[in-house]
């Protein structure tokens, strides 16, 4: 447990000595969307960015910076703030709906659903959530499906974004 802890830490001061005044250095895979609207410019990691609520400004950073796909864990009953589907395809996206609510939606099966989706784009996916937890919760049982060790799959699920649903992804790898 201090070993997971320790690699959580590890992970968190990585992503924040990322940056450098307003320069992004080396990308992340969670991205600060204040940084990239003030910089202009977001570059995936592998193809793919995590992040919580974008607004149209950031979406409008991550079209003019390559992005085609748009794929939102949010639920219908959570706002937005604006019509997010209708800002995703003005700006040439195409938005995709996969609705992760409740921990039962926190899957194996969900998560091969979430890579699936991601590899039928043709460019750069940004995958988001509310805060990008439950993006990292989806990419950190990805990545252990890929074959990672349950260290390597977690430190992943935190540089995507997972915080608090920590123990029940724990939870999920401990049933294996």
């Amino acid at each position: 447990m201090i070993d997971r802890m320790v690699v959580l830490v590890a992970a968190t001061l990585f992503s924040v000595a990322a940056f450098s005044g307003d320069k992004i250095i080396s990308p992340d895979l969670k991205v600060d969307l204040d940084v990239i609207v003030d910089s202009g410019a977001v570059q995936p990691v592998g193809g793919v960015s995590a992040a919580g609520q974008p607004d149209p400004a950031a979406l409008e950073v991550f079209a003019k910076s390559g992005y085609t796909t748009v794929i939102d864990l949010r639920g219908v009953q959570e706002n937005r703030g604006f019509d997010e589907p209708a800002v995703v395809e003005s700006l040439g996206m195409r938005y995709v709906p996969f609705p992760i609510t409740g921990l039962e939606a926190i899957s194996y099966e969900n998560a091969v659903k979430l890579d699936e989706l991601i590899a039928t784009s043709d460019g750069p996916v940004l995958v988001h959530c509310g805060s990008s937890n439950r993006v990292g919760a989806l990419f950190e049982l990805s990545k252990r499906l890929k074959g990672a060790d349950v260290d390597e799959a977690m430190s992943y699920g935190v540089e995507a974004g997972l915080t608090s649903l920590a123990a029940p992804v724990q939870d999920l790898l401990d049933q294996e």
